[in-house]
């Protein structure tokens, strides 16, 4: 008999926050964090410790994918910040930064948690009235029906993301491309409940990025296909090509015996009863003027052989992620049986070609209505590639957003910066029945305030890498990077150019203030003004509804880690 170990209990750790242990994990994980925010951000090396994979990223969406931690309440944080990249793909690095940094400023309050709760609850709904209202100064409408604001959006995607290795012509080149892709997904015809079209990455890598293109309709790569002969297919007489989608196999292999019990009469084989089957198929798919067929798995070679006899493209190794955009560019409905085949699954295409990038071949089918695209996009290398195929799917899924919210907001920290500024004034003016609504005092509020304040604050430093000043001017509240190597007198006029979102330049009569002052900047009495010009070239600009649930996601998080009076860990 084995021995039997005796049942441990429970650990029990009373105020989480308060152990070292975790103080120093957070703050290093929000290092860690900080050090990869923006488009100066330094790259990071993710490994098992065994070997294996590399990956080399300033990407939230893999940094938290990656890194293990071991303690619950920072489980919690990086649970949180993952779940807001699920839904939203943009800004995981604010969440988090902000996230950490309203921990640790909220933390070192001498507030009950309870009351920095309350508070800081009255300053979320304060920020997110007021960036949801028309007065506010630190947001764009974007018009569809001009390309500068969308080109802005998706630019200010790519060029934070440093491991993407761009250039400004490919940075260029690129942003013009997946705007192009994305325009290719919007319907022509808005119907009630309109469906955006899908965007399908072709991989081409150890290529120059200027080699990337996009084109209407889906691209299959097919090895065996060869471009020295035509491609001859068959077409209907309204000159378009039939298409039957199949999601299931047709390589004549037979069910699995776990399924049940097969009864098989003497005489009979199984494999040639099954080939029949699959041959009768094709016999129907010419009858009916098929010209493509396309099949998620395998297609038997002589139904494959039979269907070329007769002019009819045969595909297959679809794989499960196309059969989506398949169905939604032809018509099809995904054919589930080789025994029952009805005509109103069938769909159509315009044409179809052949295309060739680099070594790869591939058949190119051409929608009526391009409401889904090829983007073939090409890097230098493996790691450069992947890292760019995740910008490119947040660039789509940020327009994807705006598309339903037409608004951005300013980046390159001046949001932040100006969100501050507001909240400091706005702050000043609480009626003295807000307080008692809140169970507090005004130093209470006044305090809380300010670790809100100084948490944002420390998002828009965040940016600056290479040891310069980061201020923010008195008028508009803004962000403005000052290069390092000057002193801290210097005449701030002579050293500035432009705002970090580039909005603003430095041609009025501003005046500016440190951000990393131990206590935050001072009070401002006068509330930030919007900038009286809202459209530029290059704006870096900030998904709005991604960047709004950052913040939500951010303080409430926060709060629920400060309100964590124990951690019950089990010992067996």
């Amino acid at each position: 008999m084995s021995r039997l170990e005796a049942k441990k209990p429970p650990l029990f750790i009373r105020e989480p926050l308060t152990k070292d242990a975790v103080s120093q994990s957070l703050s290093l994980l929000s290092g860690i964090l900080k050090s990869c925010y923006g488009p100066a951000g330094r790259l990071k090396q993710l490994h098992n410790g065994m070997g294996g994979y590399v990956c080399t990223t300033s990407q939230s969406s893999a940094i938290l994918g990656r890194l293990s931690v071991s303690h619950p309440v920072l489980s919690v944080l990086m649970a949180s910040v993952q779940n807001h990249i699920s839904r939203f793909s943009d800004c995981g690095l604010f969440t988090a930064i902000l996230c950490c940094s309203l921990i640790e400023n909220f933390k070192s309050l001498n507030v009950a948690p309870c009351t920095v709760i309350k508070i800081s609850k009255h300053l979320l709904s304060l920020c997110m009235d007021y960036l949801k209202s028309e007065a506010c100064g630190c947001r764009v409408s974007v018009d569809f029906s001009s390309v500068e604001t969308l080109l802005c959006l998706v630019r200010s995607v790519l060029t934070s993301k440093p491991a993407c290795m761009l250039n400004k012509p490919e940075v260029d080149h690129l942003t013009a491309l997946i705007l192009k892709a994305f325009l290719f997904t919007v319907p022509c015809h808005v119907e009630t409940n309109a469906v955006l079209g899908k965007c399908v990455i072709v991989p081409v890598k150890g290529r120059r990025v200027a080699d990337s293109t996009v084109l209407p309709g889906l691209l299959i790569e097919t090895p065996e296909i060869h471009l020295a002969k035509p491609l001859t297919v068959k077409r209907t007489c309204s000159d378009l090509v039939k298409v039957a989608l199949f999601c299931v196999s047709m390589a004549g292999d037979l069910s699995n015996p776990e399924e049940g019990t097969i009864t098989v009469h003497h005489g009979i084989s199984l494999e040639m009863s099954e080939l029949n089957q699959l041959l009768n198929i094709g016999k129907q798919l010419v009858s009916d003027e098929v010209g493509l067929v396309v099949c998620q798995k395998v297609i038997h070679p002589s139904l494959k052989q039979y269907l070329k006899e007769n002019h009819v493209i045969a595909l297959d190794r679809a794989g499960l992620s196309l059969m989506e955009p398949l169905s939604q560019m032809t018509g099809s409905k995904p054919i589930a049986s080789i025994h029952l085949l009805s005509p109103s699954c069938y769909g159509s295409l315009k044409d179809v070609s052949i295309e060739s990038f680099a070594s790869k071949h591939f058949v190119h089918l051409i929608p009526k209505d391009a409401v889904v695209c090829s983007l073939i996009l090409c890097n230098r290398n493996e790691t450069a590639w992947d890292e760019l195929k995740c910008a490119c799917e947040t660039a789509e899924h940020v327009l994807q957003l705006t598309i339903k919210e037409p608004l951005a907001l300013l980046g390159g920290g001046c949001t932040e910066t100006h969100l501050a500024s507001y909240v400091r004034h706005k702050s000043c003016s609480l009626s003295t029945t807000s307080f008692k609504d809140m169970d507090c005092s005004r130093t209470q509020y006044q305090l809380v305030a300010d670790g809100f304040c100084r948490s944002l604050e420390s998002v828009a430093c965040s940016l600056n890498h290479d040891g310069g000043e980061i201020l923010t001017d008195t008028v508009y509240g803004h962000c403005w990077l000052v290069p390092s190597g000057f002193p801290s007198v210097s005449n701030w006029s002579d050293l500035v150019s432009k705002c970090g979102c580039g909005i603003n330049g430095n041609n009025e009569n501003l005046n500016w203030r440190l951000l990393q002052g131990q206590f935050g900047s001072p009070v401002i009495q006068g509330c930030p003004e919007a900038p009286s010009v809202k459209v530029a070239d290059f704006l870096t600009l900030d998904c709005f509804a991604a960047k709004c649930s950052g913040l939500q996601v951010a303080l409430e998080t926060a709060n629920l880690i400060l309100d964590l009076s124990y951690v019950i860990e089990d010992q067996n």
